[in-house]
């Protein structure tokens, strides 16, 4: 069997072969661009960014992967091989990392660390104190997805009283969760600092904006950890600078890499992180991605299955 891997450049290939030679022996690991491979011989894809139209060059393609949780950029191919399952990468190590990533990014706001940051790299001794404790702050996660489930169970077990938002009715232990359009207002209201974990759809495209910030507590909070679609950028510097924001952390944005020229880079109220809010490690994903093809040998269904319906 034969895997093809689009995902942290030919640079990264050796490693994929090292970890995927422990978990599928079996399986022969290949770069996407080796100019000796023959696509009809491929029987696995994992990608983060495929040329569209390569896939559907395939024909013995069995599973197509995803690196990420995200799968957008395959999704968008419009000669995607639709009757090929596409598997997002949720790992358990990657809504960990999420969790983690989520509380790091709370507790920075409430400590502001981007002042402390700024500080530093002037050498000045700026002392201030924290002016609450982050357990007396609501945080608001929007997508209860496995990621945003595992952030809620990680913040409550620090003390921080969380209340969540999806699309349809959840239930979460020690959680409010509200659902749909109609009950958005009254959790924004109450959401001090709001986490924005939703999945890319159109539904969701540019739902960080003035008309939802608008609706938050003056000052609150913002984590950015979605996708870079959600948000609409100047919207959110022009919040912070009239105080309807009081600091962000913005992990995804579009485009990517964030171009240098970015005001986001020198806002003294935003921290930006390179889109690593959730990123297991190759080992983890590779691990994963073996058990997946583990499952389909044996006739199981796959976990995580792209729903082109939902968009997610």
């Amino acid at each position: 069997m034969i895997l093809v891997v689009k995902s942290g450049g030919e640079a990264a290939l050796p490693e994929w072969r090292e970890h995927f030679a422990a978990f599928a022996p079996g399986l022969e690991c290949r770069w996407w661009d080796d100019p000796a491979l023959d696509p009809a011989s491929v029987d696995f894809a994992l990608v983060w960014d495929p040329e569209p139209g390569r896939l559907a060059r395939m024909p013995r393609l069995r599973a197509i992967f995803g690196s990420g949780a995200g799968v957008d950029l395959i999704a968008a191919d419009p000669d995607l091989p639709r009757h090929v399952p596409l598997v997002r990468c949720v790992p358990p190590e990657a809504t960990q990392r999420m969790a983690e990533f989520v509380a790091w990014a709370v507790l920075s706001l409430n400590r502001d660390a981007r002042r402390m940051a700024i500080a530093q790299a002037r050498r000045a001794w700026d002392y201030f104190e924290a002016p609450f404790a982050a357990a007396e702050q609501t945080v608001g996660i929007m997508g209860l997805g496995a990621m945003g489930r595992r952030a809620a169970e990680v913040l409550r077990a620090i003390g921080v009283p969380v209340i969540g938002w999806s699309r349809t009715r959840k239930a979460l232990a020690g959680v409010e969760c509200f659902a749909g359009p109609d009950e958005l207002t009254a959790f924004l209201a109450r959401s001090q600092v709001l986490v924005c974990l939703l999945p890319a759809t159109p539904e969701t495209t540019g739902i960080i904006a003035a008309p939802l910030l608008a609706r938050l507590p003056r000052g609150a909070g913002l984590v950015q950890a979605g996708r870079g679609a959600h948000q609409v950028l100047p919207d959110i510097l022009a919040a912070l600078d009239s105080g309807q924001l009081s600091g962000a952390v913005l992990d995804v944005f579009e485009p990517e890499p964030l171009p240098p020229d970015s005001p986001a880079w020198a806002h003294p109220r935003v921290i930006v992180t390179p889109h690593v809010g959730s990123l297991p490690s190759r080992r983890e994903r590779a691990r994963y991605v073996a058990d997946c093809i583990a499952r389909l040998g044996r006739g199981e269904r796959l976990p995580n299955l792209y729903d082109p319906e939902r968009g997610y």
